[in-house]
């Protein structure tokens, strides 16, 4: 697995949790660390152009989540597993309280592991997500299951390609992606539902970004969340899509180091 190049470069970890493989990429530097965690159809790769504009200043590590990048596939994908998947990384790392950013599935992630483990959180980024998710999962099997070369799978998928690339795999029948159709419904399922009393549970200073043309989070949700968290949370809206990291790279960085910098 190679990661796209960039001045910095990630070194590929792994390490084992009850018996199955997960993996992630440490950006390196003399930074404080900053957890990253990925959305559906994504890995930890995603966010090399993230660290890059972060560092030296914040060290980025990125987790490739269950059933993604070179992380093994799991036989459940709830709520309690992804969670417990992001205390066992922290607890590898050997490190104190740190910041956390997920985007997407990510987000919910990462604000539940803020929730539940408090001591451990320090500030939390949430890129695009709300406290109820509603994903539909109807996307995920249009995906084509193989395609004989790189170009063709780039035109089967046209203009959701760049969203999708850092996933992209070749195999012995083509290529493909680094997560499993159905293990992504599965996960897509299980992601459902009302987050409420864990979004208002997070006890630290906390960032909600959100992409003006979201399909994901509205405004009014977004405002709500911001609301119901008074003194506590924050609002950046940015000019992007549901994947404001990738749709205006520059200023995402600069919303996060803004934040890092002065999380209140």
């Amino acid at each position: 697995m190679s990661v796209p190049p960039h001045s910095i470069r990630a070194m590929r970890e792994f390490f084992d949790v009850g018996g199955r493989k997960l993996s992630y990429l440490d950006f390196g530097g003399p930074g404080a660390p900053l957890l990253a965690l990925h959305g559906h159809y994504n890995e930890a790769s995603a966010f090399a152009p993230l660290a890059e504009a972060l560092a030296p200043r914040w060290r980025v590590l990125a987790l490739d989540q269950r059933g993604h990048g070179e992380s093994d596939r799991a036989r459940c994908y709830g709520r309690d597993g992804y969670v417990a998947d992001v205390a066992a990384f922290h607890r590898h790392l050997g490190i104190g309280p740190v910041a956390v950013l997920g985007h997407s599935l990510g987000g919910v992630n990462a604000y539940q592991y803020a929730a539940r483990w408090p001591e451990r959180v320090r500030a939390l980024i949430v890129e695009d997500i709300g406290a109820v998710v509603n994903s539909d999962w109807s996307f995920t099997l249009r995906l084509p299951r193989r395609a004989p070369s790189r170009q063709d799978l780039v035109t089967a998928l046209g203009p959701v390609a760049p969203y999708l690339e850092c996933s992209f795999r070749r195999s012995d029948d083509g290529w493909g992606f680094s997560f499993g159709i159905e293990h992504t419904v599965a996960s897509q399922r299980a992601l459902n539902g009302d987050h409420w009393p864990d979004w208002t549970a997070v006890a630290c200073p906390t960032l909600l970004i959100r992409g003006t043309r979201s399909d994901e989070l509205t405004a009014g949700h977004a405002a709500e969340m911001i609301a119901r968290r008074a003194g506590r949370a924050r609002l950046v809206e940015l000019p992007a899509g549901h994947v404001v990291h990738h749709d205006a790279p520059d200023r995402f960085a600069a919303a996060v180091e803004d934040f890092l910098s002065d999380p209140g």
